[in-house]
């Protein structure tokens, strides 16, 4: 009976990994990293000629959320996006951006793990990159920021591509709209909800510990959130996440991705 349960029970697993393995097959994915040169050189030819660069950043979020926030809220939304535009790719995430001084160290670089490069430096790794998509084929490259300290760069990296590329057919685009949802039409839903602007907060406060759990949970430590006193500046925290949820952070996921989405087929039309 027991080599029979063990029979039956192997036969179950091999069918369910091959369901698995169908399916991850059957559905196409839209990150270049996972694509072979020749995958991708058929894509663009096909039309797929806009590539998302999502960029996020290495930072403490306080106590209660890991420090790749921003890059995976980055990778998670990009892909989203870059599906609901249907003729989209998706670049590797940039996580090393500028988050302060390092001697003496400043803003986010005075809590453990967080990574900084200089605005020079990082401005110039986005320059090099947009200018190899574009010898790839793509003719609209989106800079999509999940952090707001360096949207200043991504709109100095814009406008030096474009004034380059001014007789080419491509464009580079540091859209304001994803990021500006977050701090906006995201706020003003959860104020209309009854949250007050100090507990939404600007940094790893409801409304930012929220849209983490939406997208996923594992970079919040939910069950020490459940039990912290409210958490304070001198811990990284600008804002009170404890009656965070995912059910609200899914409001603002669905926003961006409207808002964002829009802008990009907006920005990216041909006459």
């Amino acid at each position: 009976m027991i080599v029979t349960a063990l029979r039956i029970l192997f036969i179950a697993l091999t069918l369910l990994l091959a369901t698995i393995g169908v399916h991850a097959e059957g559905t196409a994915s839209v990150f270049l990293e996972e694509l072979t040169w020749t995958e991708l050189k058929s894509q663009v030819e096909a039309g797929k000629t806009t590539i998302i660069v999502p960029i996020g950043g290495t930072e403490q979020s306080g106590p209660y959320m890991a420090l790749g926030k921003h890059n995976v809220r980055a990778k998670l939304l990009a892909e989203k996006i870059a599906r609901g535009l249907g003729d989209a790719l998706v670049a590797p995430v940039v996580a090393y951006v500028p988050e302060g001084a390092i001697a003496p160290p400043t803003s986010h670089m005075r809590f453990p793990g967080t990574i900084t490069v200089s605005d020079d430096i990082f401005e110039k790794t986005l320059e090099s990159a947009a200018r190899g998509f574009k010898q790839h084929g793509f003719r609209d490259i989106v800079l999509l920021g999940d952090h707001g300290g360096y949207r200043a760069d991504l709109k100095i990296v814009a406008d030096t591509l474009n004034r380059e590329w001014a007789n080419t057919s491509a464009r580079a685009h540091a859209l304001p709209e994803y990021y500006l949802t977050t701090q906006e039409d995201f706020v003003q839903f959860l104020e209309s909800r009854g949250y007050t602007k100090d507990e939404i907060g600007q940094h790893a406060g409801l409304a930012d510990t929220s849209l983490m759990l939406a997208l996923d949970p594992h970079m919040v430590r939910t069950g020490q959130l459940k039990t912290a006193a409210k958490p304070s500046a001198q811990q990284g925290v600008v804002g009170d996440p404890r009656r965070a949820s995912a059910e609200l952070g899914q409001a603002g996921v669905d926003a961006v991705l409207k808002n964002t989405i829009d802008a990009i087929k907006k920005a990216t039309a041909r006459r």
